[in-house]
Parts: C-alpha cells; structure tokens; sequence
C-alpha cells in the first residue's frame, strides 16, 4: 500500500482510505441471471440433477472432478445426492449454468465465502462439462455473476481461488480479469494430497473496465457465422478506452 492510498488516524497511526457511507450489502437473492448464451438460476434437484449427469458423463476419465474432495458420480443417484447437500448448503449458494440454446444444464457455479459486512465474496465450485468448456456460454455465465455482485449488491471484492496446480483455473482466472494475489501454502488436503491455494480477486475499482470489456467481447458482432470469437477478451480488456 502507498502512501497515497493510506491516512492517519488521530493517533498518528497509518490507516486505510476511508469508505463513505458503507454499509453491509445484501446476501445474493436466489434468482436467475439471464444472458444471450447462458442463464444462471439457483441449483434444483429436480430442474437441473439429470441434466448435469448428462453433460458430466461425457467427461469420461473424471478429469474435471482431479482438484475436489467430490466427484466423479458413478450413477445418478449418487450426484442427485451431491446436489441435494449442494442445495441444503448454508454457507453456499449453488446455481446451475444453463445453454440457451439447449435449455439444458451444462455446468455449476456457486457464491461461496460471503461476507456482506464487507463486501467480499468468492466464485467457487466451479464445474463446466464438456458441455460448456470453451463456450461463450462459459465466459458470459462469469459475467453474470459478476455483474449481480458488483452492480446489483455493490461488493467491494470478488474472489476466486484454486488449487495451485489446476493451470486450466488459473488460465481462466487472468483470462476473466482477476488478479493473482498469492499462494497460501498447505491451505487444504485433497484426496489425500496436499493443496496449495492460489488466490485471486477483483475489486470494485477495476470492474468497469472489466464489465465494457465483457460487454464488446459479447456483442453480437464479435461473433462470425459459425459462432467462433473475432477477437478474445484480452484484446478488449486491452483496448485504450
């Protein structure tokens, strides 16, 4: 921190800017976020378990499941299960990613880590079939959560964290927008294996230029015939202006 971005007390004493008027935010509402490519609607067992199956199945040696202390699900029963604990979970709100043109659940995203007193909150649990993997549904489903977390309930930060050696995580977060923070050293045990957590963020600062970013790399016209990007989100993020 610079000095331009600390002040004193009355004491002397070096503090952080001030933050006029704040006040804790509100929890995220259990209620869908919908885009040109992809929807976000809170997880259901009913609406959305078969259909997530599905789409997993065609991950056939588990890789998307490698990085956590869950998965791969031998039957449906099995991952009816998961998400009936996913829904039932307190501390985290579960939404399925929905194709638009499919109508059909793809993938899995959640708001973890909540702090409404201080504006923070992480995208976690993240698991995208084959389905959805490299799809623009994928990147405008990010930006869909992001929008309601930083437009709609006015958080301060976004977090995104994963296991130091899952580099396609990694890969996704710099693409996206978020800045590499650090590591936290044996932050978890996976499978029986140590985790090292990368950690990486947003803030509410940096989020305009993200948001037009998304917005240009999402506008029709980025998109030839046969629905392949003219120009990647790096070249927007990157663009003067």
């Amino acid at each position: 921190m610079t000095d331009s971005e600390t002040r004193r007390n009355q004491l002397g004493q070096p503090v952080g800017l001030p933050v006029a008027g704040w006040m804790p935010r509100p929890v995220p509402p259990r209620t869908a976020m919908a885009g040109r490519f992809a929807r976000v609607e809170p997880l259901d067992v009913e609406r959305h378990a078969a259909e997530l199956f599905e789409a997993n199945a065609e991950d056939r040696e588990g890789r998307n499941w490698t990085y956590y202390n869950y998965g791969p699900f031998a039957t449906l029963g099995d991952y009816r299960k998961w998400v009936e604990s996913s829904c039932a979970d307190k501390t985290r709100l579960f939404h399925a990613i929905i194709d638009q043109a499919s109508g059909k659940a793809v993938g899995v995203g959640a708001y973890a880590n909540m702090q409404p007193a201080h504006g923070t909150i992480e995208v976690g649990a993240l698991n995208f079939s084959p389905r959805l993997q490299r799809q623009p549904a994928a990147t405008e489903a990010m930006y869909l959560m992001m929008r309601r977390v930083f437009d709609e309930l006015g958080y301060r930060r976004y977090e995104w964290k994963c296991d130091s050696l899952n580099l396609p995580s990694r890969a996704a977060a710099a693409r996206l927008g978020f800045t590499y923070e650090g590591l936290f050293r044996q932050a978890m045990v996976t499978r029986g294996h140590n985790r090292d957590t990368a950690w990486f963020s947003i803030i509410d600062p940096e989020w305009p230029t993200l948001r037009a970013a998304f917005e240009a790399w999402l506008d029709p016209g980025n998109f030839d015939s046969a629905g392949r990007q003219r120009r990647g989100l790096a070249a927007f993020r990157a663009a003067p202006g």
